[in-house]
Formats: structure tokens, sequence, C-alpha cells
């Protein structure tokens, strides 16, 4: 199903040709003013620059060709050559129909036959989540979904941190407790147990005091990090123990994650690319792509025309160990020859911006990219009132647990203020009360863009009020319970028709929806979907309040009306799946 907009461009590109004028021209846009017109097209002023004419004569002949087709209820002119154009309502409620009938709700096709790899989550083997991690999870999620919807084959990596010094202070400091014996005597043969030494809950204690213990004393920062070789070298115990860590850490970020409805498609970490290395890096240097620096061995990345010093990327120190840079690469050789990707798009902190410049400059003056674009879509802080990174009353960093758990309380309460799911079942209500809690954090971290700092208002987050995860999902839920009604009251629908200025404006907000599905993909930005969603909610509202629809005597109009509540709470659920917002059946 082509989107509205693209139609009446394909109408105006014609009418441009047809002037012996560049169709590129013919963009038919949403009006920036729609108290003066639904559409707009600015083309007759860059045609006339090109052409060196009046642009509001070339406006004129435009209009005149653009006046003989049906589907315009009016063509004017504006200042200098603005074409303005509405839509008749026959045409409007044609297309809401066929979007009806269409299962991908006229989503675009932006991704047919290609694939993106989004890399996100980047949390921490033996760490626990914190509200960090929120950000690139949740921004991360909602844009696989997009890809998706858009027709991508989409292949999400959450790209652990399990590689490193890290896990020889872990290994070390374990050694030091006598928690696990045999994974430290080298006579020992193995098997190793299938069953791990350590919960995830006993990593949290034990990874802060081993990285305290490696801060105070250098030997044990020496002793942790002979560890960390001996493990990259394949010390069977040590390796034994690396799995457990993975094992359990896992666990516990697929119920974090879990929790909020994420999932990846790809568990791989920086460890799953260590035998690519060594051959990565013989690889560059018989290419002489590298150089010696200093004596570390580095890949020059500046290019002219920088307005900043840009560093070269590090591939191995001058004590011969390999940093993340290194390790990005190889997972960039390894993403090319596994999955063959148009596109690799890191969802991480904008802070690291500097760094993914560099490994992408690297790895396209290598060669080791293919064909893949590689794109770093980065995104700014959550922060608490003191505008500072959001931390708990206490100071520390709240883990992400906690801050659900804090969400959901909140939307238990604000159940209660509002008499909402106040006779349902203990669990059906708590059920609720977590889907709203979740709805509330993601969408007070999506509606803003990617780049922005946000301030974390807790009361405000939850309101059903507003332009809220919340309100949005009390709007579908009214619209689930008229048409459940409907159902119980034996009333058929049919395809909407628009007579009314609230039906034509729900109707022209509906048919938007594929140029804002391509617009978020486009700028990898979700809260343009927030946006619309919020629009949607209102126009429907407004809808509502304006018409009768159970009540309607007219029997084919009432069938119209159910239907245009139909499509509009198909779209709704669309939009909000897409921000990963789930619906509760009632409230």
């Amino acid at each position: 199903m082509t989107s509205l907009a693209a139609e009446l461009s394909a109408i105006a590109k014609a009418a441009f040709a047809d002037e012996g004028l560049s169709e590129s021209f013919g963009h038919v846009q949403e009006s920036d003013r729609p108290d003066m017109a639904q559409f707009q097209c600015n083309g007759a002023m860059q045609a006339a620059r090109a052409a060196k004419m009046n642009p509001r004569a070339i406006a004129e002949k435009i209009a005149a060709r653009l006046k003989a087709d049906p589907i315009f209820s009016k063509v004017e002119i504006a200042g200098p050559g603005f074409i303005n154009l509405d839509v008749t309502d026959a045409a409007l409620a044609e297309r809401a129909g066929a979007m009806a009938k269409d299962t991908r709700l006229g989503a675009p096709r932006t991704g047919e036959g290609k694939t993106a790899i989004i890399d996100f989550g980047g949390a921490n083997v033996a760490k626990p989540m914190h509200v960090g991690h929120l950000r690139s999870s949740v921004i991360g999620d909602s844009l696989q979904r997009i890809f998706r919807a858009n027709g991508w084959h989409v292949v999400s990596d959450v790209h652990l941190g399990d590689w490193g010094l890290q896990m020889g202070q872990l290994i070390s400091e374990i050694g030091h407790r006598g928690i696990a014996p045999i994974y430290f005597d080298s006579d020992f043969k193995g098997p190793y147990p299938e069953q791990s030494p350590v919960t995830m809950e006993d990593l949290e204690e034990i990874y802060p005091a081993a990285s305290a213990a490696c801060k105070a004393d250098p030997a044990r920062l020496e002793e942790a990090r002979k560890a960390t070789a001996d493990l990259q070298a394949g010390r069977p115990g040590y390796r034994a123990l690396w799995e457990h860590f993975f094992a359990v850490s896992r666990f516990g970020l697929e119920r974090e994650w879990g929790s909020l409805g994420i999932h990846f498609d790809l568990w791989k970490g920086e460890a799953s690319v260590e035998p690519l290395i060594a051959p990565m890096i013989e690889d560059l240097k018989a290419r002489h792509v590298t150089e010696e620096s200093e004596g570390a061995l580095v890949i020059p990345v500046a290019e002219e025309g920088d307005k900043k010093e840009m560093p070269p990327l590090i591939l191995v120190k001058s004590d011969g160990a390999v940093l993340y840079g290194t390790t990005d690469l190889a997972t960039i050789v390894d993403r090319v020859k596994e999955q063959n990707p148009d596109l690799v798009l890191y969802v991480v902190d904008q802070r690291q911006h500097l760094h993914f410049e560099q490994v992408f400059r690297a790895a396209r003056k290598a060669h080791i990219n293919g064909h893949a674009v590689l794109e770093h879509s980065g995104f700014g802080t959550m922060n608490g009132t003191d505008g500072q990174p959001f931390k708990t009353r206490a100071g520390g960093v709240m883990k992400l647990y906690d801050l659900i758990a804090t969400m959901t309380d909140e939307a238990d309460k604000r159940l209660v203020e509002k008499g909402l799911a106040k006779d349902y079942p203990a669990d059906e209500r708590a059920d609720i009360a977590k889907k709203v809690g979740i709805a509330a954090l993601k969408f007070a971290d999506l509606s803003n863009f990617r780049l922005t700092d946000y301030i974390f208002d807790l009361d405000r987050f939850v309101r059903f009020e507003g332009k809220t995860g919340p309100y949005l999902q009390y709007a579908a839920v009214r619209i689930q319970s008229i048409l459940r009604k409907a159902k119980e009251e034996g009333h058929a629908s049919s395809a909407p028709v628009v007579r009314s200025p609230e039906e034509r404006s729900l109707a022209l907000q509906l048919l938007a929806l594929p140029v804002k599905m391509q617009a978020a993909e486009d700028n990898r930005a979700p809260n343009i979907l927030c946006e619309y969603a919020f629009e949607l909610a209102q126009k429907f509202s407004r809808f509502y309040s304006e018409h009768h629809i159970l009540s309607e005597a007219d029997a084919e109009l009432r069938a119209a009306r159910i239907g245009l509540c139909e499509v509009t709470l198909a779209t709704l659920a669309k939009v909000l799946d897409l921000l990963g917002i789930e619906i509760p059946a009632r409230m």
C-alpha cells in the first residue's frame, strides 16, 4: 500500500514533468500550516531557480494540472508559489478502508532485501544492570522493531563485555577466597563441575571487592593481569570459571531484559571474536594498514579536512595488550563474514562517539567492513533533578531491577487514585501495574530525541493525562472496550466514512503512519512515533466526544464508525508495539 503522501507526490511529479521540469520538484508533504491545508508542495520555488522563471507562474501551471485530478478538493497557491492541497473526503475514506485491510497498515518497505545488525544493550558479564543500561536497551529495541516492521532483516546483538581485566580480577579474587580450588589446580584434568561455584548475587559482591583490592594493592592488580593473560591463553580451569560467569550472568540479564520485553538474536561478546584478533592483526600488518608508534601498533585514521585532532586507533599496546578498538574491529570482521550486513548500527552512549569514529575509519581504511555502512546512533543521559546522571537517593547507581520495581509500585498507586482495576483479581491487577509502569518508563525515554538528555520525573511519567505511556495505554483500552461492547451487542462494522472535521482529522492522522515509520527509521528516532501516537490518541478522543458510535441510530453510519475505531486501534497498537509497550486487555 502506497502512502497518501507518496501517492500525491507521484501526481505532482507527473505535473512538473509535463511542464518540462524535473519531477524531483513534485515532492508533497504534510502541511506546515494544517489550518490552511492538509498538504503542500513547495517545488515551484526550487523549479523557478533552476529554470530562471517566476515561481508563481510555475505554481499556476502546476496547480492547473493538479486541479484536473479528482483526488483533490482544493488546490490553492499561497505566497510567492507555495501550492496548498486538500484531498476529498471520499479519497480519505477509501484509503483508510484500504489501510484497514492491510495487515502491515501501509508500513514502508524501505528494508526489502537488506540486512541490518543492531548492536545495543552493552551489559557486562558479572555486573548487574543499572539505569545506565536503560537508554541503550529501550532505544535499541525500538529501532530493531521499527526496522523489522519496515522490511529489514534485523539481527540484534547484545555484544557483552565478557573479556579483559575484569575477568582476571574476578578469577584472582575467587582464588584468594578459596571458593573453588579445583579450578586453580593445574594438575586437574577435568571435567569441571557443571554447577557454577558462584551465583549472580555472589558476583555482584565479589566484583566490587576485587576491583577495590586491585586499586589498593599493585601486587593484586598484577595478579589479576596475569590471570587475564592465562584466561586468554586458554588455561582450562580459568576458561571453565569464565564459562560459569557467562552462564549465570546471561540468566540474570535475560531476566532483566525480559521484564522489559527486550530480546536479542545473538548473545555474543568480546570473547567470541578473540580467535580472530591475531590473524586480523597479521593481515593488517601484511597490507601495511598499520604502523608502529611509541612501541604500540596503530592504524592512523586522521583524514584531510578534520577540524579536530583525530588520534590513531591503537590495535596493540606497547605491553602487547589489545584494546576495545581491536575487539570492535574483529567483531566487524565476524559480522561481515557471518551476516554480510548492509548496515551495522551501534546504539551506544554518545560519549563513545570518538571511539566509534576511530573504529569505523579504521575498518573502511582496511576494507574489512564489506559493503556495510557503519553508524553510531548515540544517545544522551537520563538525569536526576540535579541535572546529573540519575542515581539513588543514597547517591549510588540504581539497579535496573529496582527502577522497574519503583515504576511498578508507582503505577499501582496511580491505578488506585484513578479507580482503575479496583475489582480485578490480584494477579491481573499486578500485571496491569507492571505493564503501566514499563510503559511509563519506556515512553518517558523514547519520547525524547535520543541525543537529548532528559530529567527523570517519576510523578509525571506515570500520569494517565498528557503525553505519557499510561495515557496511550488507556486510550487503547478505551477503544478495546468500545469494540468489545459492539461485538456483545451484535453491531457490525464496515469501511470507514469521512463526513465530519473530526473524522477527517483522524483519517489523515491514520494515513500518515507510513511516513512517520520511515522518518523514525531514517532518523533513528522513535520519538517521532511517540509524537504520532499521542496525536492519534488525541484525535480519536475528539472524534469520540463529538460522535455517537454504539448509540448511533443509523446502522450504516454506526458500522462505519465502528470500522474507524477498528483501524484506529490497530494503528495505535502497532505503534505502541514498535515502542515496546504492551496494552492491557482492560483497566
